[in-house]
């Protein structure tokens, strides 16, 4: 489906501004944009509509970056693979520092892929530098197009001359399949959650290496499962507040909470060899509060199922998580792909029975019986509260708009209570449920 979607893949040294460039296009923050060389490490992509054209800008590491944790050879083949499927490369340089070797360096290994190259360059805040571009007529891909993400300069001859240099054919905006169901994977560090998703989309897409950290943006990876389209979105693993150190750790913590506000499910990992702690509570927390549902994923499980029974470790997570009882458990061996598909199966159940409505009479028969069985609480004046109806007024979360008599004498057990009966009688029973209670008249 996405082979008919081109890539437009940004090329660079370390800190030309590729990630800026990549923002700018999107017109999103997605990429972290730091001083910091080597920040970018996998290949991040955005599935954009350039003027009508449907394609995928991909962000890549710097090339020639020699990485201090070891991932050097890692962050090359994530390169590679993007010039492999490029249809068009944006070379990108530092008009401000001008030509240097690294620069002929990428543009030789460009040469070598045979790659249709739009020299970029980038950081002329004023259009005092645009004469510096001259310089790097040498590299051998024509005059380069001079432009400031910081000022906004020449965005729109940038997209024309990326549009130039696509292949003809491919998916216009109107056709362009988008994925059916967002999915979230989050988790601490190391608990295997870049493995995860390779195992998802069956291929290296990410970097997956012992090395804490590893993984610092948001990266949304497309996978078919039975011919339907998702979106796997692998999030930075998270440390402890006292734990972050730099403004890295600082992107890749909002990163991760941004990606939890925008999945339709959350799939949160565990490592099985490792006990729940407070990060693993603090993300709990952030699902609970977006009301999302979630599978908890415990991975690693060839390591540790002959030491302890699945239902023991479920035990576990019930104990420490009961705000979420109804939360379907799953255990897999991402390393080797083990359950991963029963995963995603259960992932879209939950999708479905967040997006599933309940005709308004058969919401009132499940209201009434339960409060037949179970009569609400009285009002301040001794009188029993009446719920008059019951509509559903949104999905994803399910949302029930109650109207009583007195809905701030509903006490929270009883809610409890109504949303348990809901969750058994409704095609609600593992994803969170929203109870709105108003007043028959005020609306209050």
């Amino acid at each position: 489906m996405s082979s008919t979607i081109p890539q437009v893949v940004i090329v660079g040294r370390p800190n030309v501004g590729k990630s800026s460039l990549f923002n700018w296009l999107s017109q999103r923050r997605i990429a972290i944009e730091d001083p910091t060389a080597g920040v970018t490490r996998d290949r991040l992509v955005q599935r954009l509509d350039l003027e009508g054209r449907v394609v995928d800008l991909v962000d890549t590491g710097g090339m020639g970056f020699d990485d201090p944790d070891g991932l050097t050879e890692q962050i090359d083949m994530q390169i590679e693979a993007g010039l492999v499927t490029a249809g068009a490369v944006v070379f990108v340089v530092d008009v401000r520092t001008g030509l240097v070797p690294a620069d002929e360096e990428v543009a030789s290994r460009l040469r070598q892929a045979g790659a249709d190259v739009l020299l970029v360059a980038n950081k002329a805040d004023d259009e005092k530098f645009d004469v510096l571009a001259h310089e790097f007529d040498s590299l051998g891909f024509g005059q380069p197009l001079v432009t400031s993400t910081k000022q906004n300069r020449h965005r729109d001859q940038l997209i024309e001359a990326i549009l130039e240099r696509l292949p003809d054919g491919g998916e216009q905006a109107e056709e362009a399949a988008l994925p059916e169901m967002k999915v979230a994977i989050v988790g601490r560090r190391n608990v295997g959650k870049s493995t995860f998703v390779n195992a998802l989309a069956k291929e290296e897409r990410v970097i997956a290496s012992p090395v804490a950290g590893t993984t610092r943006d948001s990266i949304d990876v497309r996978f078919e499962v039975d011919g339907h389209t998702f979106l796997a979105i692998d999030t930075p693993g998270l440390r402890r507040t006292k734990s972050r150190t730099s403004d890295i750790d600082f992107y890749s913590t909002h990163r991760a909470e941004r990606s939890i506000r925008r999945a339709d499910i959350v799939m949160m990992m565990f490592d099985a060899s490792e006990p729940i702690g407070k990060v693993d509570k603090q993300l709990i927390e952030s699902i609970v509060e977006q009301q999302k549902p979630v599978v908890l994923v415990v991975n690693k499980w060839d390591l540790y199922a002959g030491d302890v029974e699945r239902s023991e470790w479920s035990q576990y997570l019930r104990d420490t998580f009961r705000s979420m009882p109804w939360a379907p458990i799953a255990f897999v061996t991402a390393q080797t792909g083990r359950n991963v598909k029963a995963a995603i199966d259960t992932a879209q159940r939950l999708f479905r029975q967040s997006q599933a409505r309940v005709p308004t009479a058969a919401l009132n028969t499940i209201i009434h019986a339960a409060t037949q069985a179970n009569h609400p609480p009285a009002d301040r004046r001794g009188r029993p509260v009446r719920i008059y109806f019951a509509t559903q007024i949104a999905t994803a979360p399910p949302t029930i708009m109650l109207s009583a008599s007195s809905p701030q004498s509903i006490t929270a057990p009883y809610k409890r209570y109504l949303l348990s009966s809901l969750r058994k009688q409704a095609p609600f029973a593992e994803v969170p449920i929203k109870l709105v209670i108003r007043g028959r008249k005020t609306g209050a």
